[in-house]
């Protein structure tokens, strides 16, 4: 059984997101979990609030579903629109000013329990 969750338009890059996309990618959803919270980055606060939404998903789906079992199948982040502000200069110049944002989509996996 597959589930998958997306948040859009999130207000943080790219680049600051990806290095624990390749840390948590294909790990066991316990191990990922414990890797998340005690990261401090805001990237991955961000990351682990999908990737327990991807895994709400999958549980609400289907109750017979293992936890233990839920694989991390894949996850991708990918750049949003880029917010353009301009901020004073001296001698009366503009600078821009580039607030991006991102998407981030988890897929996670998990078997079902035989009885």
């Amino acid at each position: 059984m597959v589930a998958r969750a997306i948040a859009k338009y999130v207000k943080i890059s790219a680049k600051k997101v990806n290095p624990y996309c390749r840390i948590v990618k294909s790990m066991q959803y316990r191990e990922a979990n414990a890797v998340l919270t005690l990261a401090s980055a805001r990237g991955a606060r961000i990351l682990h609030r999908v990737m327990q939404s991807a895994v709400a998903n999958l549980l609400a789906n289907n109750k017979n579903i293992d936890e233990d079992g839920i694989i991390v199948e894949d996850i991708g982040v990918n750049e949003g629109p880029t917010l353009k502000r301009y901020i004073p200069r001296a001698r009366g110049r503009a600078d821009r000013k580039r607030k991006r944002t991102c998407h981030i989509s988890v897929v996670v996996s998990g078997e079902e329990i035989k009885k």
